[in-house]
């Protein structure tokens, strides 16, 4: 049993271009706000959660406090304790504020930062099952070309992190494609 409440959970949806350094995707980063049983060790909650869902936790920590991304991986964040602010979209992006029990699901290329955080701030990542070899890259114009062929090239993972085999990973990023793929 997950001491983890995902039945009707709603998600929110953001959209980040491309501006030349930070590739960001056609994808939308979702955001998940959870809540937790008062019981739950939030972090193991999450991990089990992640893994049930064919998602590999893989650390636990707070997030960086410069702009990059995963060229070549999907990633879910977990925030297992505290707060804190969060830029997503890199320089120009929105800055959001993740408390205990949100979920940041992140498609590859999503730049991202930690502006502030509390104290307690802990996060869980994870990725989908083989993309656990992740790259960390910062924004750079010159390599921003490579990044994109690189993150064009991630599939689409077989689970949301959250929900499962019908979440919005499987629903929302594949009407996402299809969108890009025919306008």
């Amino acid at each position: 049993m997950l001491d983890i409440d995902t039945n009707d959970v709603p998600v929110q949806t953001l959209y980040f271009q491309d501006d030349g350094a930070t590739p960001n995707s056609r994808l939308a980063v979702l955001l998940y706000r959870l809540k937790l049983a008062t019981s739950a060790d939030p972090a193991s909650a999450f991990e089990a959660l992640f893994a049930a869902h064919r998602w590999t936790p893989l650390w636990r920590d707070g997030i960086f406090d410069y702009h990059h991304f995963h060229p070549n991986a999907h990633e879910v964040l977990g925030i297992a304790r505290g707060r804190a602010r969060v830029t997503l979209g890199g320089e120009a992006g929105q800055t959001l504020s993740v408390n205990m029990g949100d979920v940041l699901v992140l498609p590859a290329g999503t730049g991202h930062r930690c502006v502030d955080a509390s104290d307690d701030f802990l996060v869980v990542g994870a990725y989908p099952q083989g993309q656990e070899d992740y790259d960390i890259q910062r924004p750079d114009a010159a390599a921003h070309k490579q990044a994109l062929a690189r993150i064009a090239a991630v599939p689409l993972p077989e689970q949301d992190p959250v929900t499962g085999a019908h979440g919005a990973v499987t629903t929302q990023w594949a009407n996402d494609q299809r969108e890009h793929e025919h306008p």
